[in-house]
Protein backbone atom coordinates (compact mmCIF):
# COMPACT_ATOMS: atom_id res chain seq x y z
CA UNK A 1 0.00 0.00 0.00
CA UNK A 2 1.27 3.49 -0.85
CA UNK A 3 2.21 5.54 2.20
CA UNK A 4 0.12 8.70 2.69
CA UNK A 5 3.23 10.90 2.52
CA UNK A 6 4.47 9.58 -0.83
CA UNK A 7 4.75 12.28 -3.44
CA UNK A 8 2.16 12.51 -6.22
CA UNK A 9 3.32 11.25 -9.61
CA UNK A 10 0.16 12.70 -11.18
CA UNK A 11 -1.27 16.02 -10.05
CA UNK A 12 -4.50 17.39 -11.55
CA UNK A 13 -5.73 20.85 -10.60
CA UNK A 14 -8.96 22.68 -11.53
CA UNK A 15 -9.46 20.57 -14.63
CA UNK A 16 -12.31 21.56 -16.92
CA UNK A 17 -13.24 19.35 -19.90
CA UNK A 18 -16.34 19.56 -22.01
CA UNK A 19 -17.94 18.81 -25.33
CA UNK A 20 -20.04 21.56 -26.86
CA UNK A 21 -22.32 22.97 -24.19
CA UNK A 22 -21.80 20.01 -21.86
CA UNK A 23 -19.18 20.28 -19.12
CA UNK A 24 -18.02 16.79 -18.11
CA UNK A 25 -15.25 17.66 -15.65
CA UNK A 26 -15.86 20.82 -13.65
CA UNK A 27 -12.74 22.16 -11.86
CA UNK A 28 -11.71 18.66 -10.82
CA UNK A 29 -8.56 18.14 -8.73
CA UNK A 30 -6.84 14.84 -7.89
CA UNK A 31 -3.44 13.49 -6.84
CA UNK A 32 -2.17 9.99 -7.62
CA UNK A 33 0.54 8.85 -5.20
CA UNK A 34 3.63 6.95 -6.20
CA UNK A 35 3.23 3.19 -5.71
CA UNK A 36 -0.51 3.10 -5.06
CA UNK A 37 -3.40 1.46 -6.86
CA UNK A 38 -6.01 4.18 -7.23
CA UNK A 39 -9.47 3.08 -8.30
CA UNK A 40 -11.57 5.75 -10.03
CA UNK A 41 -15.30 5.11 -9.97
CA UNK A 42 -18.32 7.04 -11.18
CA UNK A 43 -21.69 6.69 -12.83
CA UNK A 44 -21.81 5.69 -16.49
CA UNK A 45 -21.09 8.81 -18.48
CA UNK A 46 -19.83 10.51 -15.33
CA UNK A 47 -16.43 11.37 -16.74
CA UNK A 48 -13.99 8.73 -15.48
CA UNK A 49 -12.90 7.69 -18.98
CA UNK A 50 -12.76 11.36 -20.02
CA UNK A 51 -10.48 12.07 -17.07
CA UNK A 52 -8.12 9.21 -17.92
CA UNK A 53 -7.98 10.16 -21.59
CA UNK A 54 -7.38 13.80 -20.74
CA UNK A 55 -4.47 12.90 -18.45
CA UNK A 56 -2.83 10.82 -21.19
CA UNK A 57 -3.41 13.54 -23.79
CA UNK A 58 -6.15 12.05 -25.96
CA UNK A 59 -8.77 14.67 -25.05
CA UNK A 60 -8.02 18.42 -24.87
CA UNK A 61 -8.88 20.35 -21.73
CA UNK A 62 -10.48 23.76 -21.52
CA UNK A 63 -8.85 24.80 -18.28
CA UNK A 64 -6.64 23.52 -15.49
CA UNK A 65 -3.24 21.96 -15.01
CA UNK A 66 -1.93 18.40 -15.28
CA UNK A 67 1.50 17.42 -14.01
CA UNK A 68 3.05 13.98 -14.53
CA UNK A 69 6.36 13.23 -12.81
CA UNK A 70 6.45 16.89 -11.79
CA UNK A 71 6.29 18.14 -15.38
CA UNK A 72 3.48 20.48 -16.47
CA UNK A 73 2.17 18.82 -19.62
CA UNK A 74 1.30 22.20 -21.17
CA UNK A 75 4.90 23.39 -20.80
CA UNK A 76 6.60 20.10 -21.68
CA UNK A 77 9.01 19.98 -24.60
CA UNK A 78 8.53 17.30 -27.27
CA UNK A 79 11.41 15.33 -25.74
CA UNK A 80 9.85 15.57 -22.27
CA UNK A 81 6.46 14.49 -23.61
CA UNK A 82 8.03 11.49 -25.32
CA UNK A 83 9.95 10.58 -22.16
CA UNK A 84 6.74 10.73 -20.10
CA UNK A 85 5.01 8.50 -22.65
CA UNK A 86 7.78 5.94 -22.35
CA UNK A 87 7.30 5.83 -18.56
CA UNK A 88 3.56 5.10 -18.85
CA UNK A 89 1.64 2.06 -20.02
CA UNK A 90 -2.04 1.97 -21.00
CA UNK A 91 -4.63 -0.81 -21.14
CA UNK A 92 -7.80 0.34 -22.89
CA UNK A 93 -11.20 -1.11 -22.03
CA UNK A 94 -11.54 -3.58 -24.89
CA UNK A 95 -7.81 -4.29 -25.11
CA UNK A 96 -7.43 -2.33 -28.38
CA UNK A 97 -5.16 -4.97 -29.88
CA UNK A 98 -4.22 -4.73 -33.54
CA UNK A 99 -6.25 -7.46 -35.19
CA UNK A 100 -3.68 -8.09 -37.96
CA UNK A 101 -0.82 -8.66 -35.49
CA UNK A 102 -0.13 -11.68 -33.31
CA UNK A 103 -0.04 -11.35 -29.54
CA UNK A 104 3.75 -11.23 -29.70
CA UNK A 105 3.70 -8.49 -32.35
CA UNK A 106 1.18 -6.48 -30.35
CA UNK A 107 3.49 -6.52 -27.33
CA UNK A 108 6.44 -5.56 -29.53
CA UNK A 109 4.59 -2.57 -30.97
CA UNK A 110 5.63 0.05 -28.35
CA UNK A 111 9.17 -1.29 -28.45
CA UNK A 112 9.38 -0.53 -32.16
CA UNK A 113 8.18 3.01 -31.48
CA UNK A 114 10.46 3.86 -28.57
CA UNK A 115 13.46 1.51 -28.69
CA UNK A 116 16.32 0.79 -31.03
CA UNK A 117 16.71 -2.90 -30.39
CA UNK A 118 17.34 -6.04 -32.37
CA UNK A 119 14.48 -8.25 -33.49
CA UNK A 120 15.82 -11.05 -31.31
CA UNK A 121 15.90 -8.85 -28.20
CA UNK A 122 12.37 -7.54 -28.79
CA UNK A 123 11.12 -11.10 -29.22
CA UNK A 124 12.78 -12.21 -25.98
CA UNK A 125 11.38 -9.25 -24.03
CA UNK A 126 7.88 -9.64 -25.49
CA UNK A 127 7.82 -13.34 -24.62
CA UNK A 128 8.95 -12.51 -21.08
CA UNK A 129 6.13 -9.96 -20.70
CA UNK A 130 3.56 -12.45 -21.97
CA UNK A 131 4.81 -15.08 -19.54
CA UNK A 132 4.70 -12.46 -16.76
CA UNK A 133 0.95 -12.08 -17.28
CA UNK A 134 0.34 -15.83 -17.42
CA UNK A 135 0.43 -16.57 -21.15
CA UNK A 136 2.51 -19.15 -23.01
CA UNK A 137 4.80 -19.11 -26.03
CA UNK A 138 2.02 -20.85 -27.95
CA UNK A 139 -0.35 -18.00 -27.05
CA UNK A 140 2.21 -15.53 -28.42
CA UNK A 141 1.57 -16.73 -31.98
CA UNK A 142 -2.20 -16.34 -31.79
CA UNK A 143 -4.11 -13.46 -33.35
CA UNK A 144 -6.66 -11.46 -31.30
CA UNK A 145 -9.54 -13.32 -32.95
CA UNK A 146 -8.16 -16.55 -31.47
CA UNK A 147 -7.97 -15.23 -27.90
CA UNK A 148 -10.58 -15.37 -25.15
CA UNK A 149 -11.64 -12.17 -23.41
CA UNK A 150 -9.35 -12.85 -20.48
CA UNK A 151 -6.41 -13.64 -22.74
CA UNK A 152 -7.02 -10.45 -24.72
CA UNK A 153 -6.82 -8.41 -21.51
CA UNK A 154 -3.60 -10.18 -20.55
CA UNK A 155 -1.99 -9.48 -23.92
CA UNK A 156 -3.04 -5.84 -23.62
CA UNK A 157 -1.53 -5.73 -20.12
CA UNK A 158 1.71 -7.29 -21.40
CA UNK A 159 1.83 -4.58 -24.06
CA UNK A 160 1.24 -1.91 -21.40
CA UNK A 161 4.23 -3.33 -19.50
CA UNK A 162 6.46 -3.65 -22.57
CA UNK A 163 8.64 -0.61 -21.77
CA UNK A 164 8.87 -1.24 -18.01
CA UNK A 165 6.62 1.74 -17.15
CA UNK A 166 6.35 3.43 -13.76
CA UNK A 167 2.64 4.24 -14.17
CA UNK A 168 0.03 1.94 -15.69
CA UNK A 169 -3.40 3.24 -16.69
CA UNK A 170 -6.14 0.59 -16.75
CA UNK A 171 -9.57 1.39 -18.19
CA UNK A 172 -12.17 -1.09 -16.89
CA UNK A 173 -9.68 -4.00 -16.87
CA UNK A 174 -12.20 -6.61 -15.67
CA UNK A 175 -15.10 -5.45 -17.87
CA UNK A 176 -16.56 -8.33 -19.86
CA UNK A 177 -14.77 -11.02 -17.85
CA UNK A 178 -16.51 -13.80 -15.95
CA UNK A 179 -16.13 -13.64 -12.13
CA UNK A 180 -13.29 -16.19 -12.00
CA UNK A 181 -11.30 -14.48 -14.76
CA UNK A 182 -11.94 -11.08 -13.17
CA UNK A 183 -10.68 -12.30 -9.79
CA UNK A 184 -7.58 -13.78 -11.45
CA UNK A 185 -6.94 -10.50 -13.23
CA UNK A 186 -7.30 -8.54 -9.98
CA UNK A 187 -4.73 -10.82 -8.34
CA UNK A 188 -2.40 -10.38 -11.31
CA UNK A 189 -2.62 -6.58 -11.09
CA UNK A 190 -1.85 -6.58 -7.37
CA UNK A 191 1.06 -9.02 -7.80
CA UNK A 192 2.58 -6.99 -10.63
CA UNK A 193 2.12 -3.75 -8.70
CA UNK A 194 3.91 -5.16 -5.67
CA UNK A 195 6.63 -6.92 -7.67
CA UNK A 196 7.41 -4.08 -10.07
CA UNK A 197 6.64 -1.12 -7.81
CA UNK A 198 4.06 0.25 -10.22
CA UNK A 199 1.69 3.13 -9.72
CA UNK A 200 -1.69 1.98 -11.04
CA UNK A 201 -4.49 4.33 -12.09
CA UNK A 202 -7.56 2.19 -12.66
CA UNK A 203 -11.01 3.10 -13.92
CA UNK A 204 -13.42 0.45 -12.68
CA UNK A 205 -17.03 -0.09 -11.70
CA UNK A 206 -16.21 -3.53 -10.27
CA UNK A 207 -17.00 -3.59 -6.54
CA UNK A 208 -14.85 -6.69 -6.05
CA UNK A 209 -11.85 -4.85 -7.49
CA UNK A 210 -12.48 -1.77 -5.39
CA UNK A 211 -12.69 -3.91 -2.25
CA UNK A 212 -9.79 -6.23 -2.85
CA UNK A 213 -7.18 -4.39 -4.91
CA UNK A 214 -7.36 -0.62 -4.56
CA UNK A 215 -5.38 1.28 -1.93
CA UNK A 216 -7.57 4.35 -2.40
CA UNK A 217 -10.75 5.14 -4.31
CA UNK A 218 -11.72 8.40 -6.02
CA UNK A 219 -15.47 8.73 -6.58
CA UNK A 220 -16.53 11.09 -9.37
CA UNK A 221 -19.89 12.83 -9.47
CA UNK A 222 -21.11 16.18 -10.75
CA UNK A 223 -17.83 16.62 -12.62
CA UNK A 224 -15.70 16.52 -9.47
CA UNK A 225 -14.07 14.12 -7.01
CA UNK A 226 -16.67 13.97 -4.25
CA UNK A 227 -15.04 11.26 -2.14
CA UNK A 228 -11.42 10.14 -1.86
CA UNK A 229 -9.90 7.52 0.41
CA UNK A 230 -10.43 3.93 1.49
CA UNK A 231 -13.68 2.00 1.57
CA UNK A 232 -14.53 3.50 4.95
CA UNK A 233 -14.35 6.97 3.40
CA UNK A 234 -16.72 5.86 0.64
CA UNK A 235 -19.25 4.61 3.18
CA UNK A 236 -18.98 7.88 5.11
CA UNK A 237 -19.63 10.05 2.05
CA UNK A 238 -23.10 11.59 2.01
CA UNK A 239 -23.26 12.32 -1.72
CA UNK A 240 -26.38 10.51 -3.02
CA UNK A 241 -24.65 8.60 -5.84
CA UNK A 242 -21.72 7.51 -3.68
CA UNK A 243 -24.07 6.52 -0.86
CA UNK A 244 -26.20 4.41 -3.17
CA UNK A 245 -23.25 2.83 -5.00
CA UNK A 246 -21.30 1.81 -1.91
CA UNK A 247 -24.27 1.29 0.40
CA UNK A 248 -26.66 -0.56 -1.90
CA UNK A 249 -27.54 -4.26 -1.78
CA UNK A 250 -24.85 -5.33 -4.24
CA UNK A 251 -22.14 -3.44 -2.36
CA UNK A 252 -23.23 -4.95 0.95
CA UNK A 253 -23.21 -8.43 -0.58
CA UNK A 254 -19.68 -7.97 -1.91
CA UNK A 255 -18.43 -6.56 1.40
CA UNK A 256 -19.73 -9.59 3.32
CA UNK A 257 -18.60 -12.33 0.95
CA UNK A 258 -16.42 -14.89 2.74
CA UNK A 259 -12.74 -15.01 1.90
CA UNK A 260 -11.71 -17.96 -0.33
CA UNK A 261 -10.61 -21.00 1.64
CA UNK A 262 -6.85 -21.48 1.94
CA UNK A 263 -5.42 -24.23 -0.24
Amino acid sequence: MAAPDREPVIRVRDLVVGFGDRVVLDHLSLDVRRGEILGVVGASGGGKSVLLRTIIGLIPKRQGKIEVFGIDLDAATPDETRAIGRRCGILFQQGALFSSLTALQNVQYPMREFLEASEELMTDVALAKLEMVGLTREDAEKFPSELSGGMTKRVALARALALDPEIVFLDEPTSGLDPISAEDFDSLIRTLQQTLGLTVYMNTHDLHTLNSVCDRIAALADGKVVALGDMEAMHACEHPWVHEYFGGKRARAVAHEPEPAAT
